[in-house]
C-alpha cells in the first residue's frame, strides 16, 4: 500500500474540517467540522502504523484513545450547545461571545450606550420609597 494515498485524503478532510471551524457560524457544524479533522488523523495515525509495520501497533492504539476522546469531547460539546440554545434561543457563534454576562448580546449593548441608566433607575427607587 503506498502512503500517499491515505495521506491526500487526510489532507483533505483536515483542510474541510479546518474551513468548516472557520466558515461556519453554528456550533453544532463547527462541532461536526472538529470531529472531521480528528477523523483526518487518525487516518494519518491508521496509515503510517500500517506502512511502518509497527508490532506493537501503537497508532492504532492512539487512534483508539483519540475516538473516546472526541466521542467525550462531542458529548460535552453538544450538551453546552443545547444549555445555551434554551438560554439563549441562538446558536449562532458570533452572537455567543459575552457568555460570562447573564444577559443577551443586545441588552449588553444598551447597557454600554447608556452607562447612567442605572443611576437613573436607582434614583427613580429612592424617590418611590420617600
Amino acid at each position: 500500500m503506498h502512503i500517499v494515498y491515505p495521506v491526500v485524503v487526510s489532507a483533505l478532510l483536515f483542510s474541510i474540517g479546518v474551513y468548516g471551524v472557520l466558515a461556519r457560524r453554528n456550533a453544532i457544524l463547527v462541532l461536526m467540522s472538529v470531529e472531521l479533522m480528528l477523523n483526518a488523523v487518525n487516518l494519518n495515525l491508521v496509515a503510517f502504523d500500517v506502512w511502518l509495520r509497527d508490532r506493537l501497533h501503537g497508532g492504532q492504539v492512539l487512534t483508539l484513545f483519540v475516538i473516546v476522546i472526541a466521542a467525550a469531547e462531542i458529548g460535552l460539546g453538544l450538551a453546552i450547545v443545547l444549555a445555551v440554545y434554551r438560554n439563549r434561543r441562538s446558536i449562532d457563534v458570533d452572537r455567543l461571545r459575552d457568555l460570562a454576562e447573564g444577559g443577551s448580546p443586545e441588552v449588553s449593548q444598551q447597557s454600554e450606550a447608556s452607562p447612567d441608566r442605572a443611576a437613573v433607575g436607582e434614583d427613580a427607587d429612592r424617590e418611590a420609597r420617600s
